[in-house]
């Protein structure tokens, strides 16, 4: 993109030199790129980093290693996930990385679940295993929990032996909370989730809220959570950034987390492979697969991110060069 707008306005279609791997860089074909909502920010220049333009957006694609840099150890012809950086993002055919932005996947992964992993899984792998310390039958609350991010939460939490109930806003997401293996599934529209969670807890309350939508939701679940319980504040999606009277939290001993995977995934890049790892054993298990609402050629790309702006998708949006 050479201009910042609307993707509509922003995007479009170019062709460019095959880019060269460098030191310590891969060059991977793009099998699959997954969309996420902050693509759009990037366009529109709202996003808390800005690269010059022009750059292509793109954070996470898979695809397989066709050539290696020097002082890269790696083999030509192995399937990844990986993790491109702007200026130059995952919507192309070839993207070069860093090394250690890469992450190997069995050859069998289909690349449009493969490249809508990494951002969400290891998100909620990180907020429930390391951040709340999720325990086996705890009761775990995630809002909005048809989107990318929340459907990946959904899939770990089961996968680490918790109860889930999420929330979502339609029927059709509801269908989808309980496809992905949700126990209780609420329509925040129609239903107050405060007192479903509680009669389900009889009166307890969530171990674990997991909450990207923040707001007024954030306010509510503060009046469901548990003794001791985790709030996780994943994201803002609502729009308003809540604020916490600590007397409340004093009360009820609980604690409100934050979970910036971003950062963590710089400072800790060795146990975010692990985590990796640990998320390929539950794909392989069929514990976790990635949720994808539609495949998009290039050219679509400005329609698929007008889709997901309209937040009546749900799971994954992904190109498909």
């Amino acid at each position: 993109m050479a201009k910042l707008g609307e993707p509509r306005e922003a995007l479009e279609l170019s062709e460019v030199p095959k880019p060269e791997p460098g030191t310590n860089e891969v060059l991977v074909r793009v099998e699959a790129a997954a969309l996420n909502f902050f693509d759009i920010l990037q366009c529109q220049g709202k996003y808390q980093e800005e690269p010059p333009l022009p750059f292509t957006p793109g954070a996470e694609v898979a695809g397989t290693i066709e050539m290696a840099g020097q002082r890269v150890d790696v083999n030509i012809g192995q399937r990844v996930i990986a993790t491109p950086m702007l200026p130059n993002g995952g919507l192309a055919e070839w993207v070069v990385v860093p090394q250690d932005h890469v992450f190997p996947i069995p050859d069998a992964f289909p690349a449009a679940e493969a490249g809508s992993l990494f951002i969400t899984y290891q998100t909620a792998y990180f907020a429930l295993h390391r951040t709340a310390k999720l325990k086996k039958a705890e009761v775990l609350l995630i809002h909005a929990g048809s989107g990318g991010v929340g459907s990946a939460a959904i899939q770990v939490g089961k996968a680490m032996g918790a109860t889930v109930i999420a929330t979502a806003g339609s029927d059709e997401k509801l269908a989808v909370c309980k496809q992905l293996g949700a126990d209780i599934a609420v329509n925040y529209r129609e239903s107050d989730f405060v007192a479903i969670v509680k009669e389900a807890t009889n009166g307890k309350g969530a171990d674990v809220i997991f909450d990207p939508v923040g707001g007024d939701t954030f306010d509510r679940s503060r009046k469901c959570i548990a003794f001791e319980g985790r709030l996780l504040v994943i994201g803002f999606a609502g729009g308003r950034i809540a604020e916490a009277p600590t007397n409340h939290a004093l009360i009820k001993n609980y604690s409100i987390m934050g979970v910036h995977f971003g950062l963590f995934r710089n400072l800790y890049p060795e146990k975010v492979m692990a985590a990796h790892r640990e998320l390929m054993d539950f794909y392989e298990q069929g514990l976790i697969r990635p949720l994808v609402f539609k495949e998009y050629p290039f050219e679509q790309v400005p329609d698929a991110l007008e889709q997901l702006g309209s937040r009546r998708t749900y799971g994954k949006l992904v190109v498909i060069p």
